[in-house]
């Protein structure tokens, strides 16, 4: 009997340790990647000054629709390629994503759409042809996503009408709902020339604050203000947006599943599996070691 315990106790050890060092070593780095069947609406709200043609503006409550999704037939193991739709446009209760540019009361502020692809790993764009459509505008730094266990650091971050990656800086970290760890990063773009929209050359800046949760690396809500003026200094647009709290909130309860799914695979796992299983496997190893004593006594 006590030759079937040490067999039990040193194999379910082993089995216990086995497991903690794959969780440990092995699984994060293989759940930890930007998921393949990416999917998401994100929705914004504010208030926008636009201008009225005579050198003036005119303010109107606005919102803001981004459509993200990945291209599973230009992705792979090591990166993600990503298509996103923008859609700005002034409130309007029977709008859902976004307006015609046919609407006929006008409401439609801008619609672009980008192609991009970013490392799985670290959110840092890749612009290798094969991930992305010919003829898509090159990108630069982290695009939608920060890197899985962010830093407290600066982060290169893509600015689409900038053309390039401008500095997004660790400020502080707050608690968002369940997430009690928020690193929050400000963007401050200086006045810069720029195409404050299709065809039109102008001066633009923003001051922009980002929410990342830090294990995964994904953005829980946005505040952004950013001015535009035409080239005789008019101002063409002068935007305040941020998530809606039900975007925030939505944002947080699914981050927070993730995080929770997660850490018990990269931390809890592994702590458990050391704990009971060392302990386990050295008794069962001990009284193996003893029985054998025990038998060769007999003999």
């Amino acid at each position: 009997m006590r030759k079937g315990a040490a067999i039990v106790l040193s194999t379910l050890g082993a089995f216990l340790v086995l497991v903690a060092i794959m969780a440990q070593f092995y699984a994060p780095s293989r759940l930890m990647k930007t998921p393949l069947d990416v999917e998401t609406i994100t929705r914004l709200a504010g208030t926008a000054e636009l201008s009225d043609g005579d050198g003036g503006t005119e303010s109107s409550p606005v919102r803001a629709t981004s459509v993200t999704y990945a291209d599973s037939e230009l992705s792979d193991d090591e990166v993600v390629s990503f298509v996103s739709s923008q859609c700005l446009f002034k409130e309007g209760a029977d709008i859902d994503l976004c307006v015609s540019a046919q609407d006929p009361e006008g409401r439609l502020i801008s619609a672009t759409t980008d192609n991009f692809a970013t490392d799985r790993k670290t959110g840092e764009s890749v612009n290798d042809p094969k991930y992305v459509p010919a003829g898509s505008v090159e990108h630069e730094g982290v695009v939608n996503k920060w890197p899985f266990e962010a830093e407290k650091k600066t982060y290169p971050y893509w600015d689409s009408l900038v053309g390039g990656a401008v500095d997004a800086v660790y400020d502080r970290t707050e608690k968002v709902g369940d997430l009690d760890e928020v690193y929050v990063y400000k963007v401050e773009v200086p006045e810069t020339s720029a195409e404050i929209t299709s065809g039109v050359t102008g001066t633009y800046t923003d001051s922009k604050e980002i929410w990342i949760e830090p294990l995964t690396g994904q953005i829980v809500n946005q505040v952004d203000h950013q001015e535009r003026y035409d080239a005789d200094g008019n101002p063409f647009l002068i935007l305040d947006l941020a998530f809606t709290e039900d975007q925030v909130d939505k944002n947080a309860d699914e981050i927070a599943e993730t995080v929770a799914s997660l850490t018990l695979i990269k931390d809890t796992v592994p702590l458990v599996g050391l704990v009971v299983g060392i302990p386990m496997l050295l008794l069962g190893l001990f009284l193996g070691l003893r029985n054998r004593k025990t038998e060769t006594r007999t003999a």
